[in-house]
């Protein structure tokens, strides 16, 4: 059994949704999930497997609610060597470059802070999926058997 902190980066809430489902799965997985609010850096560095999941807003900027905390990690530079992390982004291929851009922001700086990427980050596209879930639950499964 793992203790899996989740931060989410929503505007809309559909990264929140799919946090919610998530955390219901893991913790059927027998595992000890749940979602950080508000997502603080001392919460991350107290986390040992941490799931960021976040919609892209904008020009593939990083929502509000998880904003500070991408800045605070950027101030910061807190190293994550022996975290377990993994990153879901959400996005919608029809803005091209930017798609999933919040996503790919993190997956690149927890790269550079050193953290253990459990699987390679997942991008579900809004315009193949009206529902995340979907596309979330194989990655979850496999997510839930390396931790």
């Amino acid at each position: 059994m793992a203790a899996i902190s989740i931060f989410v980066g929503s505007m809309y809430g559909n990264a929140e949704g799919l946090a919610e489902k998530s955390v219901d799965f893991l913790n059927k997985s027998g595992h000890q999930a749940q979602v950080i609010e508000p997502a603080t850096l001392e919460a991350l560095k107290q986390a040992d497997n941490v799931l960021f999941i976040s919609s892209t807003t904008g020009s593939g900027d990083i929502p509000d609610n998880l904003l500070p905390l991408f800045l605070q990690m950027q101030s910061e530079f807190p190293m994550l060597t022996g975290k377990n992390v993994a990153v879901i982004a959400l996005g919608d291929s029809s803005y091209g470059e930017t798609f999933c851009g919040a996503g790919k922001q993190i997956d690149a700086f927890i790269e550079e802070l050193n953290a253990s990427k459990v699987l390679p980050r997942l991008d579900i596209d809004a315009c193949e999926y009206f529902e995340p879930w979907e596309a979330a639950e194989q990655w979850l499964q496999q997510l839930a058997s390396k931790l």
